[in-house]
């Protein structure tokens, strides 16, 4: 409601602007056509994400300083810092990279998006407008008519250009229109006021237009044609570098604990820098003042020495932040805490966040399927059996566990299944469907995700398989046949294994002899499926159990085996080799 409202007074407010000062208007359009030309180059390099960036990225975060230069180059590359912190947050949600790897991009993206400075200064403002941007709006509309979804991307990437520098041109052009009307120079404040001042505008104006390079780009052309003072200019431009922020701590609110851990970060690598950068604002522009004569640049080339400032101002950031990184990474992991409960109510890898491409969402579904998993089928079908899970994963011989393992455990596994798995299980498949329809996914990326929702599905299975079970087992650890109760420690002994195997299995110690054994346990269980059980018939002919428990005895050995096939089978879906499919690389583009 708070934002509806805030929404609705801006545009209250910049209707009021137009209709007192006509010739506000080009400068506005400026800002829309460049802000469009963002979108576009956004939208254009996502369709590029789902394979070089995503692995660029993520190869790019073992190493700080590899972290630090990649998230500069890229950033530099696409223009938008606001992508590359989406895909960082969307990466730590789904666990795919650590917090510190995180924080090298995000303080490498800082960097990188100084070459907006450069590329406003250097290049939008000394072109002409019609030989640079027109042909990139005619051959990128072009390109992005087209099916195949690279041209798609190329022609969004250079439309987005064009419209970039056409905004720069209205600007730059409404700026010049509207000096001779209002002189907004007369407004200039001197001193650390005006730091103060224009720093909070900085802010103001980013937060407003969602991005700190539109900002740059709008201070950039006003100082171009004199309508702001260069000191007030620099001000301006440490305030754009903190409002940028704002757009991380958005995309970090639907975010698990990781995510808000980084947006957090960035907000306070960004305050601390800005705030250094206004402590030391006249050292750093007698710095800038010396470099330009070193470079040549001209006294009164304003726009290239705010360039130069804001590259210094970043740089000084992440070098005095470098040091304090790992303490910053402990405060924040202790500040933000994930939950401990390991009851399955609530998802604990899958936010909105994850869902914003391809191989964030499928990581996050199989180690959310992968705790189901782990968690609650585990617990489940061990306690419908009465046995304990520390039993199954001890090495105790089987035969020792089943004969200890005599109480019934009253377990009910129908409130079970309600509380522990329907809920997340939903989740799963919402998630999963929802990428399906709304990614463009390869076939590899859906094949994996269809598989995920398999592995689900024969889960939910299992446990309904174990209710069944468990009515009979309790029958019969409450019986005086004998006989009866040995049939039912048999079938109890051959979960057991199972669970044993696949615990084993799935901690990889020494896991192709496991796969092996799991693989011989789900040929028999099948070949038992199709086959009667001789000692059933057995106990028949000689009269030693009733009709009715020779019916359910039947009934549960081919429960039992579907059980053992389906447990299997869900391992190896998410713990054998098909995690290659989960975790795809991006080959392939759609």
């Amino acid at each position: 409601m708070i934002r509806k409202s805030i929404f609705y007074g801006l545009l209250f407010v910049l209707a009021i602007l137009l209709y007192a000062y006509p010739n506000f208007e080009t400068i506005s359009a400026g800002v829309a056509v460049l802000l469009f030309g963002m979108i576009m180059l956004e939208e254009g390099f996502k369709v590029f994400t789902k394979g070089p960036l995503q692995n660029i990225l993520k190869a790019a975060t073992n190493k700080l300083y590899k972290g630090i230069t990649t998230g500069a180059l890229v950033t530099a590359l696409i223009q938008s810092s606001s992508l590359v912190s989406v895909i960082t947050i969307s990466f730590i949600s789904a666990g795919l990279i650590s917090l510190s790897g995180g924080l090298g991009l995000i303080f490498g993206a800082n960097i990188g998006t100084t070459a907006t400075a450069w590329l406003v200064a250097g290049f939008g403002l000394k072109v002409k407008i019609s030989a640079l941007a027109l042909p990139m709006l005619v051959f990128g509309i072009i390109f992005s008519f087209q099916k195949k979804v690279s041209l798609k991307g190329l022609g969004n990437i250079l439309a987005g250009l064009g419209f970039f520098f056409l905004g720069i041109h209205y600007m730059k052009e409404g700026f010049d229109v509207f000096k001779d009307h209002i002189d907004l120079s007369q407004y200039a404040v001197s001193g650390f006021l005006g730091v103060f001042v224009y720093t909070g505008l900085g802010i103001i104006i980013t937060t407003i237009l969602q991005s700190s390079s539109a900002t740059l780009a709008l201070i950039l052309t006003a100082l171009s044609v004199g309508q702001i003072e260069y000191e007030n200019a620099l001000a301006l431009a440490i305030g754009a570098n903190v409002g940028t922020t704002i757009t991380a701590i958005l995309g970090a609110i639907s975010s698990n604990s990781a995510g808000k851990r980084l947006a957090t970060a960035h907000f306070i690598f960004n305050v601390l820098t800005g705030l250094v950068a206004i402590a030391f604002i006249y050292p750093l522009a007698n710095l800038v003042n010396n470099t330009s004569n070193l470079l040549n640049i001209a006294s009164t080339n304003y726009t290239l020495k705010l360039a130069l400032f804001h590259t210094f101002f970043n740089v000084l950031g992440v070098v005095l932040m470098i040091p304090f990184i790992k303490v910053l990474e402990r405060t924040l992991l202790r500040f933000y805490i994930e939950k401990g409960d390991k009851d399955i109510d609530e998802p604990k890898y899958l936010t909105p966040s994850v869902l914003g491409f391809p191989w964030t969402v499928i990581s996050a579904l199989i180690k959310e399927s992968k705790y189901l998993y782990q968690n609650s089928v585990f617990e489940i079908v061990t306690h419908a059996l009465s046995i304990h899970r520390e039993d199954v994963k001890s090495d105790k011989k089987l035969k020792t566990v089943i004969k200890t393992s005599q109480t019934d455990f009253h377990i009910d596994v129908e409130g079970l299944y309600y509380t522990k798995v329907k809920s997340i299980y939903g989740k799963i498949i919402t998630y999963a469907t929802t990428a399906q329809s709304t990614l463009k996914l390869n076939n590899r990326q859906n094949k994996a995700i269809t598989d995920i929702k398999i592995a689900n599905r024969k889960m939910v299975e299992i446990i309904k398989d174990a209710r069944e079970l468990n009515k009979n087992i309790t029958i019969a650890l409450n019986t005086k046949n004998a006989y009866l109760a040995k049939e039912y420690d048999s079938y109890r002994k051959k979960l057991v294994n199972v669970l044993r195997t696949i615990y084993l299995f799935r901690k990889e110690d020494d896991s192709k002899n496991h796969e092996l054994k799991l693989k011989k346990l789900k040929n028999e269980a099948k070949t038992n499926i199709r086959q009667s059980n001789k000692s059933i018939d057995k106990l028949i002919r000689k009269n030693l159990i009733t009709v009715e428990m020779a019916s359910s005895l039947f009934n549960d050995y081919a429960n039992v085996n579907d059980m053992i096939k389906k447990l299997i089978e869900v391992a190896e879906l998410l713990y054998g080799k098909k995690d290659a499919l989960f975790e795809d690389n991006g080959n392939g583009s759609a």
